[in-house]
Parts: structure tokens; sequence; C-alpha cells
């Protein structure tokens, strides 16, 4: 896997007497191998935690006024309309589609990518680490 990571603006702000820096940055992975990763669910509903495939970690972010201190990179979800028939409350046979979350997956060649605004001490630049979830 190649993980990139992105600076896309930066600016300064002032918020309760301090001086921040304000950074909206971008964060890649992409799949440089030929190896698929799958998880192919068995049953509804079953929960899935473990959709993760990179976390990068800003170590100065404040989280301060809603903001990330962390992104994570997840496997892309398999979504399938699945058509059910059942009787309405006024007792009419209707037919209806929804959408059902078969699998997550990240194939070969696939890049998978998220934004997030990181608020840090005035005068620091995002300290990240990566860590590879998988």
């Amino acid at each position: 896997m190649t993980v990139t990571f992105n600076i896309l603006n930066k600016e300064s702000i002032e918020s309760g007497g301090k001086s921040y820096d304000r950074y909206k940055v971008s964060a890649s992975v992409k799949n440089t191998s030929d190896k698929a990763y799958n998880i192919r669910l068995s049953a509804f509903p079953q929960v899935v935690n473990n959709i993760g495939l990179v976390e990068i970690d800003c170590t100065n972010a404040t989280g301060a006024r809603l903001t990330s201190k962390k992104i994570e990179l997840k496997m892309k979800a398999q979504i399938l309309n699945v058509t059910y028939s059942a009787y309405d409350r006024s007792g009419k046979f209707v037919t209806s589609t929804i959408p059902v979350t078969g699998s997550y997956y990240f194939d070969p060649g696939d890049t998978i990518s998220d934004d997030a605004i990181f608020i840090v001490p005035q005068g620091e630049k995002p300290d990240v680490s990566v860590r590879s979830m998988k």
C-alpha cells in the first residue's frame, strides 16, 4: 500500500485569546499489491468494525471547534439493492427496494481518500504518524 498525505490549505485563526493554524489536509491510500482485501458479510445485521486500512494521526492537533485529530481510511462498501415484498399498514401487498451492505473491499489499483481539518498551535505544522490497520 502507498499512503499519501497533502496539505491543501493553511490559515491562521484566533480562539479563546490564543492563535492557531488551521490546516485543510487530504490523505489517500492506494493498493499497489496484487492482493485484494475483502470482508464478506454472512448475515444481516452483521456489525463489522475492522474495515480500516490506514490511520493518519496528527499528534499536535487540538481537536478544537469540532475538527479532527486523525483520518481513518476505510475499505469501500459494496451496496446491493435488495427487493422484498410485504404487507403495509393498510394491508396492501407492496414490493420495496432497500440498499444493503453486502461486503467491504479494497481491490488492486484502488485508491481511497479523505479530507480533514487539523488545528495546531500557531507556528507548528501538523505532526502526523501513519499506522497500518491491516
